[in-house]
């Protein structure tokens, strides 16, 4: 990922089979598939990888279990297929979830349901246990050859109250089945990325760059960084560019040939809460419910703190959307509804975000009801240009199927054959993982001189990868950073090898620092001192990054400078308090 080695490349050797636009989780998938066939690809983002929505997802892994009252079985069994393929190919970050949930009536959405299922209705509605039992035993029809995870089970009012007494006494039944959830989203984004760059010569990537058209069949590619432009010249252009779509069409087109908008996008944002007894209480489910409008809501566990969410609420610019105090105050609301003695303060929400779905275009009314299938259409280009490649809709847990058709497509264009299946191909962390993860680690750390529970630690972050961290780690000496369970060595190694540019991208997609609310101030300058050193960059330009960065944080993720300096403090104290009692 040498940027310097790259741009330097593409001014010698300009012409490129396939420019996949767009770097995040879909777009690294078609990458990813074409390099691993042996395609000159390049692949360009305009701002880092897995920036987008590609970060903003619920963290699930699943079939899409309300898919199924709007008739997409297709949809739901080809994303059941994958959570399991990404259970077998990726077991360092996805892993099994119980799930729950809370049933308040019998027969409730029944009519409704099949109305709606043929079409015929667009109305929300609250599900009952029938509707409920009905999805779950399609649910287990369509995984039986495979059987990974135990069939769902119904329990009655008062077998669920005493094991979640929390929950709002109203309730009739619940109902638990198994779907999963997904620890590094960006980290899979990264390690997608890796194997396609180190499977072919052939390909190459940029961050924080972008491509718009020039003339007679070239188009002008500028580094976002040094703001030099240089000539490409693909012979298909792959728009994976999801909310962007429409406008990564508008600056590859003239405006006259301009295609007619391809996205409807819908907005979604979560909380992340520090709350130890709501953490508790859910017992390691998600608690997938309804709030009292029929919107689907979820609570689950999620790296030490609960992940609360969503929204769906329609959006015109992608580039723009946050989570607003309305939206906030809904989710709470939900919380409230379904466990009505839980309290939330404001200084629990630790960290808050958005993204962008990106659905096809749609007029319907509920943006429940908009498709969340995939496909792909082709715009024929005009003055000699190449054709373009949309890739519309998309679901996280459907990445590596939609990659793979949106690569067949462009492989039956280029007229080549694919030669390499990713089906069953394990990536990055999740190569070679040890089915006694004991014993790996004893000899890891055997081999490195790190201690037993660091090297459990590093492999819980990279999985087998965590060997060649470990091993850049033990080569010189390192120290922890404050408070972080980071190193420097070990951020030093992720600087070197994964393409950091900003400060942002180390602290909220390389690491899990900011959205588990580990993040201080004192922890971000630390940081920041080993990238600007890493970077050659002076005071000013380290000044103005840090400006840049908490003003993103503030805006985008709902924490100020002055909560960050506060977790200083509390730090502190929790330091000392320990020692005290040593």
């Amino acid at each position: 990922m040498n940027r310097k080695e790259t741009l330097d490349g593409l001014r010698e050797s300009p012409k490129v089979d396939v420019c996949v636009l767009g770097g995040g989780i879909n777009g690294l998938s078609v990458f990813r598939e074409l390099a691993l066939q042996g395609v000159n690809v390049l692949l360009v983002e305009q701002a880092d990888y897995c920036s987008g929505a590609s970060a903003a997802l619920s963290r699930m892994v699943h079939g899409g279990l309300r898919y199924l009252e709007n008739g997409e079985f297709s949809l739901v069994q080809e994303s059941l297929v994958e959570r399991d393929r990404l259970l077998r190919n990726a077991p360092h970050y996805v892993a099994p979830l119980a799930t729950t949930v809370p049933i308040f009536d019998v027969f409730s959405g029944f009519a409704n349901g099949i109305v709606r299922f043929l079409g015929l209705s667009r109305r929300p509605s609250r599900r009952g246990a029938v509707v409920i039992k009905a999805g779950l035993s399609i649910y287990d029809f369509l995984t039986r050859k495979r059987a990974l995870m135990p069939r769902h089970q119904f329990r009655g009012r008062r077998s669920t109250l005493a094991k979640w007494p929390a929950l709002n006494p109203a309730i009739r039944n619940s109902a638990t089945y198994y779907d999963a959830w997904v620890s590094h989203p960006e980290r899979i984004g990264m390690e997608l990325l890796v194997d396609g760059l180190t499977s072919s010569a052939n390909a190459a990537a940029l961050n924080y760059a972008t491509v718009e058209q020039n003339s007679g069949g070239e188009f002008l590619l500028r580094d976002g960084l040094s703001g030099e432009t240089l000539t490409i010249k693909p012979a298909l252009i792959i728009n994976a560019t999801g909310g962007w779509i429409d406008i990564a069409n508008g600056a590859l087109f003239p405006e006259k040939g301009r295609p007619a908008p391809l996205m409807g996008g819908t907005k979604g944002s979560h909380l992340i809460i520090d709350n130890v007894g709501l953490r508790e209480m859910l017992d390691g489910h998600m608690i997938y419910y309804e709030n009292e409008d029929g919107r689907i809501c979820i609570l689950f566990p999620y790296l030490g703190k609960v992940l609360v969410g969503s929204t769906d609420i329609r959006v015109d610019d992608p580039g723009t959307v946050r989570c607003e105090a309305d939206e906030r105050d809904y989710i709470l609301q939900s919380l409230a509804f379904v466990l009505p003695g839980v309290v939330i303060r404001p200084e629990e929400i630790v960290f808050q975000f958005a993204g962008v779905r990106p659905l096809p275009a749609s007029k319907d009314s509920f943006t429940g009801r908009i498709p969340r299938d995939h496909f792909c259409t082709v715009i024929e280009g005009n003055d000699g240009g190449p054709p373009v490649l949309c890739m519309i809709g998309g679901k996280w847990t459907t990445f590596r199927s939609f990659g793979e058709l949106a690569a067949d497509m462009a492989l039956e264009r280029l007229g080549r054959k694919r030669r390499l299946d990713t089906a069953e191909r394990t990536f990055g962390g999740g190569r070679d993982f040890p089915d006694d993860q004991g014993d790996w680690l004893r000899r890891l750390a055997a081999t490195t001189g790190l201690a037993e529970d660091r090297a459990a630690t590093l492999f819980a972050r990279y999985g087998t990868d965590a060997a060649e961290v470990a091993r850049f780690m033990a080569a010189a000496p390192d120290r922890l950073l404050p408070h972080a369970g980071y190193s420097a060595r070990e951020l030093i190694f992720l600087i070197r090898g994964e393409a950091v540019e900003h400060l942002d991208d180390i602290l909220l997609r390389r690491t899990t620092l900011a959205i588990t609310g580990e993040l201080s101030l004192e922890m971000a300058d630390a940081v920041l001192e080993i990238l600007a050193a890493e970077k050659g960059w002076p005071p000013q330009r380290a000044a103005e990054e840090r400006t840049r960065f908490l003003t993103l944080m503030h805006e985008r993720h709902g924490v100020c400078e002055e909560t960050l300096s506060a977790r200083n403090e509390q730090r502190s104290e929790v330091c000392e308090t320990t020692a005290k009692s040593g």
